[in-house]
């Protein structure tokens, strides 16, 4: 059968294109697909803490440096955590009435650090780092970035108030000079007094108030020296794991315990926990907590003040220097006497 032109014309290009095909040899790939993926660059490490001096460290240490051991242990770890202050803070707001035997029940089931859980305890002590939140961040930062430059921040202000007449001991607190370091601890087993003091006025010399305090009444007072009002019962929350017995201090060793053992709370707000944790025999790094929120912290949220508190049977303690009694309202965010402000915002520098 005769092929026609129409029918050859298509075999001849195929045997043409086959012809250039095995002269040069496969067609190059684009460039575009030929290049491997290019590696993204690593993110840049993060920012140095910035190091406070000391003197800026004794500003930060001020509102709890004349506080017992205990509470300023539970202070230090919880200062990690301000959302599950604020949480706490709300929570005690909203159980008005509880019994203290139930009122620890109930904190025991909630999901907070113990030290969080331990300052429900004291709700003056609660209320001020909610109150303060920008201060408390900044005491967590201190503490996770210079742990061994803030307790001696606080033991340079228990000597200065030592020496001014204002920290000794008393039918509240005992107050001992150990092989160097100054140590406070409760006087009653049963019952912690919390002093009250002007922060910024209470060591022989003025200090600039921290921006923004807030002073909150039931820890802040106006007047010289310390005041000792009311007792805190510590009975109904002994036997919880995160009661008042299992926090305290080694100052030679430079280190907060919890339950006999080093501690560090797991809390969100610091970048620079591996400088801490290297230098820090002993301790265990714990694993991270991931949170959705930059600095741990948010806004309180709006909720009923002036509830009576949840607790009942509080002592009275009395004052260190022979100041009048004054009247207090219960500790569940109302309290009466002494006020917000009185003379909290007073300052100058350090002589």
């Amino acid at each position: 059968m005769k092929r026609t032109n129409r029918t050859l014309f298509p075999l001849a290009l195929v045997f043409l294109l086959s012809a250039v095909l095995t002269a040069t040899g496969p067609l190059p790939v684009p460039l575009v697909l030929a290049q491997a993926p290019q590696p993204s660059a690593p993110d840049a490490p993060p920012p140095a803490p910035a190091i406070q001096t000391q003197m800026q460290l004794q500003q930060l240490v001020a509102p709890i440096a004349l506080y017992p051991d205990q509470l300023v242990a539970q202070i230090l770890s919880a200062s990690a955590f301000p959302v599950e202050i604020t949480e706490a803070k709300q929570w005690v707001a909203d159980h008005p009435g509880l019994a203290p035997a139930e009122l620890g029940a109930q904190v025991d089931r909630q999901q907070w650090d113990p030290s969080v859980k331990a300052l429900v305890q004291y709700p003056p002590v609660l209320q001020s780092l909610a109150a303060n939140l920008s201060w408390t961040s900044d005491l967590g930062d201190a503490y996770a970035n210079q742990p061994n430059d803030v307790m001696d921040a606080v033991q340079a202000l228990r000597t200065d108030a030592k020496k001014n007449g204002t920290l000794k001991s008393n039918s509240q607190m005992k107050v001992k000079d150990e092989k160097g370091y100054i140590t406070i601890d409760n006087a009653e087993q049963q019952t912690l007094y919390v002093p009250e003091y002007d922060p910024w006025m209470v060591y022989g010399y003025p200090f600039e108030p921290w921006p923004g305090w807030v002073d909150v009444p039931g820890i802040w007072w106006d007047g010289p020296g310390l005041y000792f009002g009311l007792g805190f019962g510590l009975g109904p929350f002994w036997d919880f794991g995160w009661g008042w017995r299992w926090w305290g201090f080694n100052w030679h060793d430079r280190g907060l315990f919890f339950h006999g053992a080093p501690y560090y709370a797991r809390g969100p707000v610091f970048f620079d926990r591996g400088r801490f944790y290297s230098g820090r025999p002993g301790f265990v790094r714990p694993a991270p907590v991931p949170r959705d929120f930059a600095r741990g912290y948010t806004a309180p949220r709006p909720g009923p003040v002036g509830r009576s508190g949840p607790f009942s049977g509080i002592a009275r303690g009395g004052n260190a220097r022979g100041f009048s009694a004054r009247g207090q309202g219960s500790m569940g965010g109302s309290f009466h006497g002494g006020g917000f402000g009185g003379g909290g915002f007073r300052g100058g520098g350090r002589r």
